[in-house]
């Protein structure tokens, strides 16, 4: 694996040279939250295959960039949620209760402004520009973000594939590239996993009533 240093500088790249892409993937992961938002009739499958776009955008820069790793680690993580999604019934999407949408929202905001790695002298172009949809961390909190609020389709698989991906890239981004800020997306990890585990024992405690 590259040095810390040059991991770094490839991210610092990407997020620079594909700030134009960033910008479309913020209006894109707008529209998204928005239909979730406004309670517009959206089934699972659709909003998964929706949410599986951002981590193929992640691997393809990878690969342009040079990273195998990321390549390959968003094209196996990727694939698997795609498998997941085109199994998830045409049932409309069940929004999570009010504490996990605060943590959705949360996870989401922080993946929108992800304040690292974009060259810029103010604050406001992480507003519409941070490398959501180009690098892992800011990706993978946005698209936990979302999927904590419709509790991962209340499929295990998803929030498992979700939880294991963030899990390593925020200890890894935190503890081996000393981005501290990526500790956030850790605990997002686990939190996408609580999260469909409760949902679990609601409905079996609702069933047994």
């Amino acid at each position: 694996m590259p040095p810390p240093e040059e991991i770094l500088s490839v991210l610092k790249e990407i997020a620079n040279d594909w700030q134009f892409l960033a910008i479309l993937w913020h209006i894109y992961f707008a529209v998204l939250a928005s239909v979730l938002v406004l309670g517009i009739r959206s089934s699972m499958r659709l909003v998964g295959l929706g949410l599986v776009l951002p981590l193929v955008s992640v691997s393809a820069l990878a690969w342009a960039s040079g990273n195998p790793f990321n390549g390959i680690f968003f094209t196996f993580s990727g694939a698997a949620l795609l498998f997941i999604s085109f199994r998830l019934p045409r049932d409309d999407i069940q929004i999570a209760p009010l504490w996990a949408k605060v943590i959705g929202a949360i996870m989401f905001t922080f993946g929108w402004v992800y304040p690292h790695f974009l060259e810029t002298a103010s604050f406001f172009p992480y507003l519409y520009s941070a490398p959501t949809g180009l690098i892992p961390c800011p990706t993978l909190s946005m698209v936990i973000g979302l999927s904590i609020i419709v509790g991962s389709f209340g499929v295990r698989a998803w929030s498992i594939v979700l939880g294991l991906s963030g899990t390593f890239y925020g200890v890894f981004g935190a503890a081996h590239l000393s981005v501290s800020l990526d500790w956030v997306l850790l605990l997002g990890a686990l939190a996408v996993i609580l999260t469909v585990s409760k949902d679990k024992k609601r409905d079996r405690k609702h069933a047994a009533i």
